[in-house]
């Protein structure tokens, strides 16, 4: 068996995956950023995109938005504001929600509203990145 570590993903609504992995790769502002087991003590911010999961040698894909990961110990905790599998995906809803953000980005905003807008953008791009990836 592989050597594995624990991965445990914590949402404000629910506790979506907890389990042992063998590697986790995720999105950081830096880049893309993978985890093994033995990885040395790290706090880390999360930024929103995919997160691929290695169990038994598979590979599970999910969709995640902002938020920060721990490494202590062969443990890695993740608290995000969502994460949803592909199966969660409303392709439809994706795809209108990027069509929004986009248009919001064709006209003047504010500073914060254009950041509202490119994170929704992501976010809806991300979804649908994951949902046709499966």
């Amino acid at each position: 068996m592989a050597d594995t570590l624990f991965l445990e993903i914590v949402t404000p609504e629910k506790k979506f995956y907890s389990d042992d992995v063998e590697q986790i790769i995720l999105n950081t502002p830096e880049g893309e950023m993978g985890v093994l087991s033995k990885h040395m003590p790290l706090v880390v911010a999360v930024s929103i995109g995919s997160i691929r999961i290695k169990k038994d040698g598979k590979w599970l894909d999910a969709v995640l938005s902002e938020g920060f990961l721990e490494i202590v110990n062969d443990k890695a905790i993740m608290f995000v504001d969502t994460a949803e599998w592909p199966e969660e995906i409303d392709e439809n809803r994706a795809k209108a929600a990027a069509e929004r953000a986009q248009e919001r980005l064709q006209r003047q905003l504010t500073n914060i509203e254009m950041v509202k807008s490119q994170a929704a953008l992501q976010r809806a791009m991300a979804r649908l990145k994951i949902k046709n990836h499966n």
